[in-house]
């Protein structure tokens, strides 16, 4: 089970449920008494529209900026499934034409504070997410943006979903390399729902069968977990929480990645969180990339691969200001059992501080 930047991310939601805690205070201010102001829209359910299977239609601009007006069509399928009840979905994606094949895998994740969405989308051949698309929905249309690197040159990028009705939709992605005064589309996909497919047939892909891709194998199933998690590795005097609860792990996109949800109760309560594992088949590594519920922020991957039965992923991270190593060990690997511990390090590698050991053990069924 993976908790990258747990530590972190706990102290934070810590001190965030104590302020909360706190009395609020009646205040008077001449410019804003009286002033009654709108609440952010509750959109974490945005996506339930999407769920289920979709008979995929897609055009590609081949050279997007250049141009060209040249476009390939494509059909195939997207298979869209919720997670934490509709907070979080992974949408699976396939399709063929005269441009070739192409698959994606895109997780979308909602941000309950920030009351937006994160879409980071895979490729087979990359082995991690991309930078995530943030934005929201209004009146029915969501839109979401970031910036990347596209021929030598950083420019804007906008995915659009629209034309939502129970069984058709369209999303399209554009490029602005004017700062957005103009925008260029590249890809538009339009969905029909599928009534007798629920699943995308991977069986004829052969990059399932390529060396370590079966590496978290072990992992898939439904675990008992126990947690303890040091409050701060680097203290002597530091406390420690202990937590219980349930892991569901399951293969998705044909074995390339693996989807990891946590449930547990806590000093504070009820806690989720989920771990995508992605397979990159050029490095023989996998990236492991954690999202706690309650904060809907993509978090870097902690990135390595196994070797004797062990795993071990890295990352850079920061820790009370400190820059630090993080280590991820998954270790002890039976048909019913394994741990998972994640280490910080201040020294650069010299020493490592455990700051997460977590014991799990297969539910029988």
């Amino acid at each position: 089970m993976s908790f990258q930047r747990i530590g972190i991310c706990y102290l934070v939601l810590m001190v965030t449920a104590f302020l909360i805690s706190l009395p609020v205070m009646a205040q008077s201010n001449s410019s804003t008494a009286g002033v009654t102001h709108a609440m952010p829209r509750e959109g974490q359910h945005d996506f339930d529209f999407d769920f289920g299977a979709w008979k995929t239609h897609s055009s590609r601009l081949l050279h997007p900026l250049t141009g060209s007006t040249t476009w390939a069509d494509m059909d195939g399928i997207t298979v869209v499934k919720k997670v934490w009840d509709g907070r979080a979905n992974l949408a699976e994606y396939k399709a063929d034409g005269s441009a070739g094949h192409i698959e994606l895998l895109s997780l979308r994740v909602y941000n309950p504070k920030a009351h937006q969405w994160s879409l980071s989308f895979a490729t087979p051949n990359v082995g991690t997410l991309s930078i995530p698309s943030v934005g929201e929905f209004k009146n029915g249309r969501g839109e979401f943006y970031d910036q990347e690197e596209i021929n030598g040159k950083y420019i804007l990028v906008r995915f659009s979903i629209w034309g939502i009705i129970p069984d058709t939709a369209q999303s399209e992605q554009a490029f602005s390399d004017d700062d957005g005064k103009t925008w260029e589309v590249n890809w538009i996909n339009k969905y029909t729902r599928m009534s007798d497919q629920t699943e995308i047939d991977w069986n004829a892909q052969s990059s399932t069968a390529e060396q370590g891709t079966n590496d978290f194998a072990f992992n898939n199933g439904v675990w008992h977990t126990h947690i303890k998690r040091i409050l701060n590795p680097f203290s002597d005097a530091s406390g420690s929480i202990e937590i219980n609860g349930t892991v569901s792990v399951r293969k998705v996109w044909g074995g390339r990645a693996q989807l990891e949800e946590i449930e547990a109760e806590g000093p504070k309560g009820h806690w989720e969180a989920l771990t995508l594992f992605l397979y990159n088949p050029q490095s023989y590594q996998w990236s492991q990339i954690f999202i706690d519920s309650k904060m809907g922020v993509v978090n870097p991957p902690l990135v390595g691969g196994f070797k004797d039965g062990r795993g071990e992923l890295f990352n850079q991270d920061t820790f009370n200001g400190r820059s630090i190593l993080v280590r991820g060990v998954w270790s002890d690997i039976t048909a019913n059992s394994h741990t998972y511990e994640e280490s910080y390090s201040d020294d650069v590698g010299r020493t490592w501080k455990a700051a997460f050991l977590g014991s799990l053990t297969r539910q029988k069924q």
